[in-house]
């Protein structure tokens, strides 16, 4: 995982959508990275991004506190998507190790981290975004 205080350079090509923060949002976060992934010939990372930008719109949902969030898909130069949920809160989350069997929940990072090429957090003056990458398939 890495953090950045400093925000991207605007310009990449992307979708992205506020949406509340609350759960039914991750339903409309899926259709957001599946329509970005379909446009951009990435069909093949959709189930991947699908389950991503849920599990990030989940984390924001419980622990941000914030009443809207802002879901962003971008592609970068290096052959990378990004699949980003903006917040209010500045906390940074970290993956949970405890094993506690019993627990069913508390573990969405360690799948984003299972699933993403490379995972982390852009801090910002008022908030943060989480986001994770999946390496875009070559096109000859």
């Amino acid at each position: 995982m890495t953090v950045t205080a400093i925000p991207h350079p605007a310009g990449r090509p992307g979708y992205s959508e506020t949406l509340p923060c609350e759960p039914r949002s991750a339903a409309v976060a899926r259709r957001l990275v599946r329509t970005a992934l379909g446009a951009w010939g990435h069909e093949g990372l959709a189930d991947d991004g699908a389950l991503i930008v849920t599990e990030l719109v989940a984390n924001a949902t419980e622990h941000s506190g914030s009443r809207l969030i802002r879901v962003v898909i971008s592609r970068s130069p290096e052959g990378f998507v990004r699949l980003g949920v903006v917040d209010r809160s500045r906390i940074i989350p970290v993956i949970r190790t405890d094993s506690n069997g019993d627990q069913t929940r508390g573990r969405g990072l360690l799948m984003v981290d299972a699933l993403t090429d490379r995972w982390g957090t852009d801090l910002y003056r008022w908030g943060k975004q989480v986001w994770g990458e999946l390496k875009c398939e070559v096109r000859p």
